[in-house]
This record gives C-alpha cells, structure tokens and sequence, in this order.
C-alpha cells in the first residue's frame, strides 16, 4: 500500500469523471492538502451541504496547513506558492507519489524522496 497525494488539478479530473479513483482508492491511502477543499468547492461552485465534498473527504485524508508548511512554501522549491503548499503538504503526510497533471511539477520527477507523476500504477 503506497501513500499517494493527490494535486488539486487531478483532484478536479477525477470530479469530472476524466480519472478513475477507485482504481487508486483501492489499493493505496489518499491523501491532500486541507487547502484542497476549499480550492475544488470553489471552482466547481458547489454549496453547503455538499455530498459530494462529503463523499471524497470520508475517503481522502486531509493534511493539515500550518505555519511551517506556509513558511516552507514561501521558500520553494517553485516560484508558484499554492504548488509549494500541496508539495509541503505532500512531504508532511509521508506520501512516496505525488499525482499532478502539472507539467512544471512533473518535470522534477522527484520532490525530496516523493516521486511525482501523472499516474500511479
């Protein structure tokens, strides 16, 4: 069983119905940042009570912000700060995958010894 973080972006791909989670799910421990829920909430518009936010939050495990990840962030590895906080975020919760359709992430293969890919097999 592998500890898998899943990026906001492939979060909302899997919402969408473009990636199967229960392939993931089955087999490995889900997990994002904390920022993630209010990220997707926001872009898919969705209004509480939301069962749908429901539903992946009792199946993925959330990973705490605080000051140490913000002040981590600000300090890399990438000029973006919201990808710092999911990578932090990634490293907190002792994940070996990062999972990210980011082409700028996917170019640095690793993140400390997290390895970052597009899909996990």
């Amino acid at each position: 069983m592998a500890n898998i973080f899943l990026d906001v972006n492939l979060l909302m791909k899997i919402i969408g119905g473009e990636h199967d989670l229960a392939k993931v799910l089955s087999v490995n421990d889900l997990k994002v940042s904390v920022l993630t829920w209010h990220i997707v909430s926001y872009l898919k518009k969705w209004k509480m009570p939301s069962l749908k936010l429901k539903r992946l939050h009792d199946v993925i495990t959330s990973i705490e912000m605080d000051n140490v990840i913000v002040n981590k962030a600000m300090a890399g590895p990438t000029d973006d700060f919201e990808d710092n906080v999911q990578l932090h975020s990634a490293v907190i919760g002792d994940c070996d995958y990062f999972l990210t359709i980011d082409k700028k992430l996917l170019k640095m293969k690793f993140f400390g010894k997290m390895r970052i890919c597009d899909k996990f097999k």
